[in-house]
């Protein structure tokens, strides 16, 4: 722990360091003799020496001693306030900034720079209504409104306001022309949700649109929108919008059929749903389909079909639920127990193949083979074997 706090202040001080050195320099050149030059100087590095003993107490305190002699400076007293902020002093930071936006001989590129620094004292400190203000004003300012925008977006969020979230992301992209159809998609379907929720169908429908005009192939508003037509009664058109969405991305499989499967039976669409089902499992490499497929063909053909099916499936994507799934048909079953057997010996040896039997207790990297350097992280001795991994 010791040891990770040293790289954090470490993380603080370098930067700042840095930047005192800059300023020194540059003031150096301009006054090469002076009492106050040679000051800095010196006390900047001493700052170094203790950064480089393992001192970090000490060089904050010098660190902030050469910003505090330096007074004039708008650089070291950005940096300054910075440091306060990080040390979490945010309300010296915001004195501090606050000061400097007020000053009249800055520029109007440093006063936006103190603007911005103030904004985020007021974020850190948790007065969103006063960041929030500041950031407005400066979107007004071309220089810095595209971190101003991101900074809305960040409030708004905080707030679960999304129309704003909405129009701040719009603006940012046309500032920027960084796409953001995926985030403002994401707000179009908070807000779905919530008009959902009051009972506002329509305009859930409405913002559900917008999702998808911000984000073509948004999954979640395919999700939203099979839920509320099928809250409606329509049956068919829910099916569209869940296929739809397990098309786009079928990782969210497993979140979008418990919806689907129980559409299907809705609307009596059995050779549907199977047909949609055996189309997934050659896309989706995960065991929901299978798992789905076997249950109607239990319904359909009985046990002993699911329970063949099921196995014949596990050779080649082994799974821990795929083999409860077929204990529990076993189970059932219990024509064929050798057979059983056999095929729950393979699925076993398929998943103690797959799995790592070690783990770096740094890094986390899994290994089949023990290393005593990680192949990752480099670290010596961290690479052990899993509590449920036994050596015979």
């Amino acid at each position: 722990m010791a040891l990770l706090e040293q790289w954090i202040w470490l993380a603080i001080c370098v930067p700042f360091a840095a930047l005192l050195g800059w300023v020194i320099g540059r003031r150096g050149g301009e006054q090469s003799s002076g009492n106050q030059v040679s000051k800095l100087s010196t006390t900047y590095f001493r700052g170094l020496n203790y950064l480089l003993n393992e001192q970090p107490d000490k060089a904050i305190e010098l660190f902030l001693h050469v910003a505090e002699l330096d007074k004039d400076t708008f650089e070291t007293q950005i940096a300054l306030g910075h440091l306060f902020r990080r040390r979490g002093e945010v309300d010296r930071a915001i004195r501090l900034h606050q000061a400097m936006a007020q000053r009249s001989d800055i520029s109007d590129t440093q006063k936006v720079q103190a603007l911005s620094a103030l904004g985020e004292d007021y974020m850190r400190a948790g007065l969103l209504d006063r960041a929030e203000t500041v950031f407005n004003d400066l979107t007004q300012l071309d220089q810095r409104a595209p971190q101003a925008f991101k900074h809305l977006i960040a409030i708004y969020q905080s707030e679960r306001d999304w129309e704003k979230a909405i129009e701040n992301a719009a603006r940012y992209e046309q500032a920027t022309g960084e796409p953001m159809g995926k985030l403002i998609g994401q707000f179009e379907c908070e807000l779905a949700d919530r008009l959902r929720a009051n009972g506002d169908g329509e305009g859930a429908r409405q913002a559900i649109a917008r999702a998808y005009a911000a984000d073509p192939t948004a999954v979640r508003a395919g999700i939203l929108e099979g839920r509320l037509e099928a809250e409606a009664g329509n049956a068919q058109a829910a099916i569209r919008a869940l296929e739809r969405a397990a098309r786009h991305d079928p990782d969210f499989l497993p979140v979008i059929l418990p919806n689907l499967l129980a559409c299907y039976d809705q609307a009596g669409e059995r050779t549907g749903a199977r047909a949609f089902l055996s189309a997934m499992c050659e896309h989706y490499r995960g065991i929901a389909p299978v798992l789905a497929l076997a249950g109607m063909l239990e319904t359909e053909e009985g046990v002993g079909a699911a329970r063949r099916y099921l196995a014949e499936q596990l050779k080649d994507r082994p799974s821990v639920r795929g083999e409860a799934a077929l204990i529990d048909l076993s189970l059932a079953d219990r024509s064929d127990p050798e057979t059983t057997l056999h095929d729950l010996k393979l699925v076993t040896d398929q998943l103690l193949v797959r799995n790592p039997s070690y783990r770096c207790n740094r890094c986390g990297f899994g290994a089949r083979s023990h290393h005593w350097q990680c192949p990752s992280c480099k670290e010596w001795g961290s690479v052990k074997p899993l509590l449920n991994y036994a050596v015979v």
